[in-house]
């Protein structure tokens, strides 16, 4: 099996977890015998240092034509000031919206003892 995965290290902590995350794709795709096929790309405040938009086009079409994104961190407080358009986190809001990934879901417990 071959797979096409789109990487997007994005900023901060993003790049240092998304290169641990690969060594454990690898591991895995190795003990499967699947074939993976990495592209990495800019998003946030990486791309928009680099481009000027926090989600280039050729970063776009590389997620819309993969198997799979691998996604980290999007965000810096250096970017605070910027209009909307030019911070991070509206490369990020538009992967999700082009993507239809929209909701952030995250397991959760209930403990009866905070009920109240």
């Amino acid at each position: 099996m071959q797979l096409k995965i789109t990487v997007l290290p994005g900023d901060g902590i993003g790049p240092e977890v998304t290169e641990q995350a690969l060594l454990v794709l690898k591991a895995v795709a190795d003990v499967f015998a699947h074939q993976v096929c990495l592209e990495q790309k800019l998003i946030g405040g990486a791309a928009l240092a680099a481009t000027n938009d926090p989600l280039p086009d050729d970063t776009l079409q590389a997620c819309l034509s993969s198997s799979a994104v691998l996604l980290g961190a999007v965000g810096s407080p250096a970017y605070d000031k910027n209009p909307g358009n030019l911070r991070p986190e509206a490369g990020l809001l538009r992967i999700r919206r082009e993507l239809g990934a929209y909701a952030n879901l995250r397991p959760a417990v209930f403990f009866s003892a905070l009920e109240d």
